[in-house]
């Protein structure tokens, strides 16, 4: 195997081999990139066993041949390399090693053979759809940040999706929650997507796809899934995933319908203000939103740190509350606000919350109140 390819181009592909795999594997393959010289260009290959991920891209072939190299190692000799660059990639050299030579550099890389390499990507995924990719980007901005990180609840540990009859309309509605906050967003349901069932995508591949999809340049990406994979396909880059088996949560329950107090107030100047009170919180996380008649007091204190209080004028005609709340989950949902103004509802200071971005019916979130 021989080829020759640009810097650049290499660096970036083998950002996304590297963002894979993980850094300490007891299989030893699984540490490694493939890489395969093709006719028509150098064909990429990475995988945790869940997720696989496949690029092909441009270079000047010398010689066909394939192998696989520590994927880290490879990432960091390419980043330190100079910009502009060429790179000459031969394999084997007279020692049986992946050579990488540019200009004045030269490295030499053990290798394993592709024979030991895993493929999780063979699998027939009947159904598929095309999404935008600005769309795809904004269901997962506005929901994964609400993605459980908690083992013991592993079917959390993922947003789902799946078709949704809003009486005539059909929407694809995507949510995530880790029990203290509720993200739900709706977009339009793709052609092809009527027959998905609902499907638990894994944190780990949800941030992949989001870093692909800020470095493609189309802007459609082709969607297939069977019932425990999934593949994003945006030109010549392919992340193929295992889905998360289990049953997630009946969410719908969760969304209070009768909360008949309403809190409206400008969107940047709750968050400054709760950014600000946040300084003193940072140990306790905890801070109070006390409404009153067209006004809302956000404070806070500490026994070792002090307090902090902030006023903000709001439109607000129902009974007096004070509601504990932990500053950064209200902060993550504020920072998905599109609109100008936020609209929070409530029953009462121990029951959930509800926000809406009043400009953004598509979007709703549900935030379970703090006892402080």
């Amino acid at each position: 195997m021989k080829f020759t390819i640009e810097r650049a181009s290499l660096l970036k592909t083998l950002s996304h081999m590297q963002s894979v795999v993980e850094k300490r594997n007891t299989i030893p393959v699984l540490s490694n990139v493939r890489i395969e010289a093709l006719g028509d260009g150098i064909s990429f290959k990475a995988t945790d066993m869940d997720t696989e991920i496949t690029e092909v891209v441009d270079a000047k072939i010398g010689e066909k041949g394939a192998t696989t190299a520590p994927a880290h190692m490879l990432y960091d000799i390419t980043r330190k390399l100079v910009d502009g660059s060429e790179v000459e990639i031969v394999f084997p050299d007279d020692k049986g090693q992946l050579t990488i030579s540019s200009g004045r550099s030269k490295f030499s890389l053990s290798t394993i053979g592709v024979e030991d390499f895993p493929v999780i990507s063979g699998d027939q995924l009947p159904v598929e759809f095309v999404m935008e990719k600005e769309e795809l980007k904004d269901v997962i901005d506005r929901t994964k940040f609400a993605v459980s990180t908690e083992e013991t609840r592993y079917y959390l540990n993922g947003i789902y999706m799946h078709a949704k009859n809003e009486g005539e309309t059909k929407m694809l509605r995507v949510v995530a929650t880790d029990g203290h906050r509720l993200a739900c967003v709706e977009s339009p349901l793709p052609n092809g997507a009527e027959k998905m069932s609902g499907i638990i995508i894994p944190r780990k591949t949800v941030a992949e796809v989001r870093k692909l999809l800020d470095d493609s340049n189309v802007d459609q990406i082709t969607v297939a899934l069977s019932e425990n994979k999934i593949r994003f396909t945006m030109e010549d880059v392919a992340l193929t995933s295992k889905l998360i088996d289990g049953t997630y949560p009946d969410y719908e329950r969760v969304i209070p319908t009768d909360n008949d107090k309403e809190l409206e107030l400008n969107v940047k100047e709750l968050s400054a203000a709760v950014d600000r009170v946040s300084v003193v919180a940072e140990r306790t996380r905890a801070i109070k939103v006390l409404t009153s008649k067209n006004k809302v007091v956000i404070t806070t204190s500490s026994p070792d740190l002090g307090s902090a209080m902030e006023e903000l004028e709001a439109k607000y005609d129902s009974g007096n509350l004070e509601i504990g709340y932990n500053f950064r989950y209200l902060l993550d949902i504020l920072n998905e606000v599109k609109g100008d103004t936020v609209r929070l509802s409530f029953a009462d200071a121990s029951s959930p919350s509800v926000i809406h971005d009043t400009s953004d019916a598509s979007a709703i979130y549900v935030l379970m109140p703090m006892r402080v």
